[in-house]
């Protein structure tokens, strides 16, 4: 977000630094304007030629040495010191006319609000952001209430220790942006995720990750979105394994990392057909070395116990149909799901539910992401927004794999649709 509010700000200032100084000489030409004088007219006019010229210094020296007596003098004055401050990229000195200019008097009618805004700018990009918020809020008062106010408010707020506040301006202001028919910059979600994810709200982090993902859903941002939940801690392993899980399913499996990770998981809880599938995946995407010793020792153990993992299912669906509750019948599910085998682990997550005795928040997540990838993707939203607790904010990424996959069905890329916030 700051990197935005710098970028605006600089155009800002190359605008700021034109503007009033063109308005303050162009007033003094004109014949029925007694309120300027003519010495002042003429060092004035000098000054502006040094600038034209490109001769700061020379413009500075003539600049500083104005003496001005009314109202409009002061206002001219100010405004070249501005344009001199800009072209010598001080934000010191641009903040210090600006107060010149906003107490000359003399600020041509309209324009306060948005020197205003422009003074709480560079208050804070120097730090001063009890000044910064008090100018901003002085500007949205009067009427300035664009798109850039929201974002630069939000900034401010944050920087202030003001994190909730600030990111319900930082939504605000994206409102403001599709309001206007232009696309969020990715920089603005960033902002959100980085500051949810410093306070360590991990909700916050998932709502803002999954507004990135529908707006830019990328394998890249997939990764990053995904990797930084993974670093919440209390993730059950899983959770985490489906979240390793929508990463392979997007594409962003990315590292030697990502692939070891997935695999160990799955081995430790007993998914050995799938941790096999996914080392042969690495090997074969480039990311792991056959050599690797601990992925090599992983894959002859995972070749071993696969085989009897699947060999005992037939058994485990006999046991989970007879069994008093749906926990056998979950296991079974959970077997069937890390085979890539949907269809029939959806029929055991449902004896699960039907037979009780099981979380439903964890089943129906599990549940939406079987019934999406056997193709049923209505159904699997309708479980994936059972999930509760702890599977909340893991079936809410996987509720947007879901959309998009409904998207790419109807011929439309996540990108040639409105975001959903």
């Amino acid at each position: 977000m700051r990197a935005l509010v710098r970028r605006g700000g600089l155009v800002i200032a190359a605008a700021m630094a034109m503007v009033p100084a063109t308005q303050g000489i162009a007033a003094r030409d004109k014949p029925t304007d007694a309120l300027m004088t003519g010495s002042f007219r003429v060092a004035a006019g000098q000054a502006r030629a040094a600038l034209d010229a490109g001769d700061v210094n020379g413009a500075a020296a003539q600049v500083s040495a104005l003496l001005p007596s009314n109202p409009l003098e002061n206002y001219t004055a100010a405004a070249l010191r501005m344009e001199v401050a800009a072209k010598r990229g001080d934000p010191q000195a641009k903040r210090k006319a600006l107060t010149d200019i906003l107490e000359s008097k003399a600020v041509p009618a309209g324009q306060e609000p948005y020197l205003r805004y422009l003074a709480a700018y560079y208050s804070y990009y120097l730090g001063v952001f009890n000044d910064a918020l008090a100018q901003i809020n002085y500007a949205r008062q009067m009427g300035y209430n664009t798109t850039e106010s929201t974002v630069l408010l939000a900034d401010i707020l944050i920087k202030s220790g003001k994190p909730t506040e600030g990111l319900a301006l930082v939504d605000q202001a994206m409102e403001q942006q599709k309001a206007a028919g232009k696309p969020v910059p990715a920089t603005w979600y960033d902002r959100a995720i980085g500051v949810a994810y410093k306070q360590g709200s991990w909700g916050e982090v998932a709502k803002w990750c999954e507004r990135k993902l529908r707006a830019y859903p990328s394998e890249g941002n997939w990764r990053s979105c995904l990797a930084n939940y993974l670093t919440a801690p209390g993730v059950d392993p899983q959770l985490q394994l489906d979240l390793y899980r929508l990463q392979a399913a997007t594409g962003a499996m990315a590292s030697e990392r990502d692939y070891r990770s997935y695999s160990t998981l799955a081995s430790a809880a007993g998914y050995d057909a799938e941790a096999k599938a996914v080392i042969d995946a690495g090997r074969t995407a480039g990311k792991l070395d056959a050599t690797e010793v601990e992925t090599t020792k992983l894959l002859k153990t995972v070749k071993v116990k696969a085989p009897k993992t699947i060999a005992a299912l037939p058994a485990q669906v006999k046991k989970a149909k007879a069994a008093s509750n749906g926990m056998a019948a979950l296991e079974v599910g959970d077997v069937y799901f890390s085979l890539g085998q949907y269809p029939q682990a959806v029929e055991q997550y449902r004896l699960a539910l039907s037979k009780g005795g099981v979380d439903p928040t964890r089943v129906n997540g599990r549940l939406g992401v079987a019934l999406a990838r056997s193709g049923d993707l209505p159904g699997g939203k309708a479980a994936l927004a059972q999930a509760g607790g702890n599977w909340t904010n893991v079936a809410g990424f996987w509720n947007v794999w879901v959309d998009q996959q409904a998207q790419a069905k109807t011929g439309l890329t996540p990108a040639m649709s409105a975001p959903t916030s």
